[in-house]
């Protein structure tokens, strides 16, 4: 790490817990910010693809979300991780179908379909997921969390 950077990294860690930000918040030990910030993506809170670890802390911030909860939240933010790691791998595949269709010295047709309807089925799994998430969410939370949850879909903060 560039020396720099440390203390660019350490007033960044203290203003997040300063706004509680953290679900179980305190320095070190696990849960606090350095712990669950992870590496890559989009660096804040700015929405991005659900995961497990920041959108569920910015969701248990925003929409102040009791221990049971977050518990739940974690759970259904898994699962819809789980099934977007499926769809990837099999968008990969399909990309590989239809490559193999052009790149053979005549077009193979039944190829390119098998990779079409494969990206389709993905896509369609994917959906169900998503409506399969949001009716678990919406089970979960409170009314005036709720109307919370969708203005954040709304403005584009959260995507799903």
């Amino acid at each position: 790490m560039h020396p720099g950077f440390i203390g660019w990294w350490h007033a960044r860690r203290e203003a997040m817990h300063a706004q509680g930000c953290g679900v179980s918040g305190g320095r070190g030990g696990g849960g606090g910010w350095d712990a669950s910030h992870g590496g890559g993506g989009d660096g804040g809170f700015d929405g991005g693809s659900f995961g497990v670890r920041r959108p569920l802390r910015f969701l248990a911030f925003k929409l102040e979300l009791d221990e049971a909860q977050v518990e739940g939240l974690a759970r259904i933010l898994d699962d819809l991780k789980t099934e977007r790691a499926q769809v990837a791998v099999d968008h990969r595949r399909s990309t590989a179908a239809l490559a193999d269709a052009v790149s053979a010295e005549s077009f193979d047709g039944a190829k390119a379909n098998e990779g079409a309807t494969l990206r389709v089925k993905g896509a369609e799994q994917l959906r169900a997921a998503v409506v399969s998430a949001l009716e678990k969410i919406h089970a979960i939370l409170h009314p005036p969390q709720r109307a919370k949850l969708a203005y954040l879909l709304r403005t584009g903060t959260l995507s799903i």
